[in-house]
C-alpha cells in the first residue's frame, strides 16, 4: 500500500556518527565490518557484472554505499561505440573509475533538485503556473500548469514515451525530441503539445521526458540563467559541494539543459548523488534542498506498473523498506534503501525484459545488511 502523505514514509537516515563525508575521499568498509555476508555479495556482484548477462545484459560498474561507506565499487566493460545497436557484437573497452557514465532518465532526480533548490532560494512555489511563454496567450488552457503539475507528470499535454516498439514511419515523441526535429529545442518542441487532459488529475499522469525539459527551460527562465549560467547553478548548488567535480551535463542548441536524459558521472559520483538523497538533501551540515523536499519527491504517487510508482521525478515502489531511486532507460539505476542504510548503483545496458529483474538484484544486494529503523 503506498503511503498516503510525507508523514507516512520511511525516515530517511543521517550520516552515522563518525562517518566522514565522502566529499573528497569515500571512507571505505568491508562488508563485514557493516554487518554484510561478504561472500555473497562477491557472488551477486559477480553475477551482476558478468559480461553479456543473459538477464541484466551489460553492467558497465556497480557500486554499495553502506551506511556512508562505499563497501564494493565493482567495473566491467562497455562497447567502445556509443552506435553500439547497429553492431550485433562491437568491440569492449574496459570501464574505469574515471569513466563519466550517462544517467539517461537518472538527470530526472537532478533536475527535481535543481528545482527544490530554486524553491528554498524563494525564487518560485511549486503551486504556481509555470508561464511557460508558449502559454501565454488569452484563453490558452495550458496556463493553468502548475510547476508540481509537471513534476509529478500530470501536465496533461499529450506526449509518447516509447523506446524500444518502434515504428518506421511514426517515431514516438521522445525519440523527435531527443534525436529528430525536436532536438534543436527540446523544451519548445514539448511545450508545444495539446492539453488532453486536466492539469493535475491524477488520470493525467503520463511518464514523459518532454515534461522534465520543460521544467528545466522555465527553470533557468525565472532564475535569469543562460545555458552557462544554468550549468553554473546546478554545479555550485548541487554538485560540487557533495565533491561531485567531474560532470558533463549537456545542453541543446536553444540552452536548455536536457535534465530528462544527459549527466554524464563517473561511478563515485553517482554514489555521492545517490547518498545525498538518501541523507534528505544534506551534505556535511549543509542543507542542499529544503527540508521536505526528498520526502515529496519520493511520495508513491502515481502507479507505472504493478509495483512501480512515480513520486516527482523520483521513482517508488511503496514497500516497508522505504526504497525509492533515480531510473534510467537501459537499467540505469541509483537505488536508496532507508531502513538499511544502503545505496546501490548500477550502470550498464539492458533490454525492457531485465527492469524488474535488475531492480530485484540490487534489492537482493541491498537486504546482505541489516535493518536500521529509526
Amino acid at each position: 500500500m503506498a503511503a498516503e502523505s510525507p508523514a507516512d514514509l520511511v525516515p530517511l537516515p543521517p550520516q552515522p556518527e563518525g562517518v566522514p563525508w565522502p566529499t573528497t575521499e569515500w571512507p571505505r568498509a568491508a562488508a563485514s565490518d557493516v554487518g554484510g555476508d561478504p561472500a555473497r555479495l562477491d557472488e551477486l556482484l559477480d553475477d551482476l557484472l558478468a559480461d553479456a548477462h543473459p538477464v541484466f545484459g551489460q553492467t558497465y560498474a556497480a557500486a554499495v554505499v553502506v551506511g556512508g561507506h562505499l563497501v564494493a565499487e565493482r567495473y566491467g566493460h562497455r562497447p567502445v561505440q556509443d552506435l553500439r545497436a547497429l553492431e550485433p557484437d562491437p568491440p569492449m573497452e574496459d570501464v574505469d573509475p574515471g569513466f563519466r557514465l550517462l544517467s539517461w532518465s537518472m538527470a530526472k532526480s537532478l533536475t527535481s533538485l535543481a528545482v527544490g533548490v530554486a524553491v528554498g532560494d524563494g525564487a518560485l512555489s511549486v503551486h504556481d503556473p509555470v508561464g511557460d511563454p508558449r502559454w501565454t496567450a488569452p484563453g490558452d488552457p495550458r496556463a493553468a500548469i502548475t510547476w508540481w503539475d509537471l513534476l509529478v507528470m500530470r501536465p496533461g499535454l499529450a506526449w509518447t514515451e516509447e523506446y524500444y516498439e518502434l515504428d518506421g514511419d511514426t517515431m514516438p515523441d521522445v525519440v523527435t525530441m531527443l534525436f529528430g526535429e525536436g532536438a534543436a529545442d527540446v523544451a519548445g518542441f514539448a511545450a508545444d503539445k495539446e492539453l488532453v487532459s486536466p492539469p493535475g488529475a491524477p488520470e493525467s499522469y503520463v511518464y514523459s521526458s518532454g515534461t522534465t525539459n520543460i521544467v528545466c527551460a522555465n527553470l533557468a527562465r525565472v532564475l535569469g540563467l543562460d545555458a552557462a549560467g544554468m550549468e553554473r547553478f546546478l554545479r555550485e548548488r548541487i554538485l560540487e559541494p557533495c565533491g561531485i567535480t567531474d560532470a558533463d551535463l549537456r545542453f541543446d542548441p536553444a540552452g536548455t539543459f536536457i535534465g530528462s536524459s544527459y549527466a554524464y558521472l563517473p561511478l563515485q559520483h553517482w554514489c555521492r548523488f545517490g547518498l545525498l538523497a538518501l541523507r534528505d538533501g544534506v551534505w556535511d551540515g549543509r542543507r542542499i534542498v529544503p527540508e521536505g523536499w526528498m520526502d515529496d519527491a519520493r511520495l508513491a504517487r502515481s502507479p507505472e506498473d504493478e509495483r512501480k510508482f512515480h513520486g516527482a521525478h523520483w521513482w517508488s515502489w511503496a514497500l516497508p523498506d522505504g526504497r525509492f531511486a533515480a531510473h534510467g532507460f537501459e537499467g540505469q539505476r541509483v537505488v536508496c534503501f532507508p531502513t538499511r542504510d544502503v545505496v546501490c548503483i548500477r550502470l550498464g545496458r539492458s533490454g525492457p525484459d531485465a527492469a524488474e529483474p535488475l531492480t530485484d538484484r540490487l534489492a537482493e544486494i541491498a537486504a546482505l545488511f541489516p535493518e536500521h529503523r529509526r
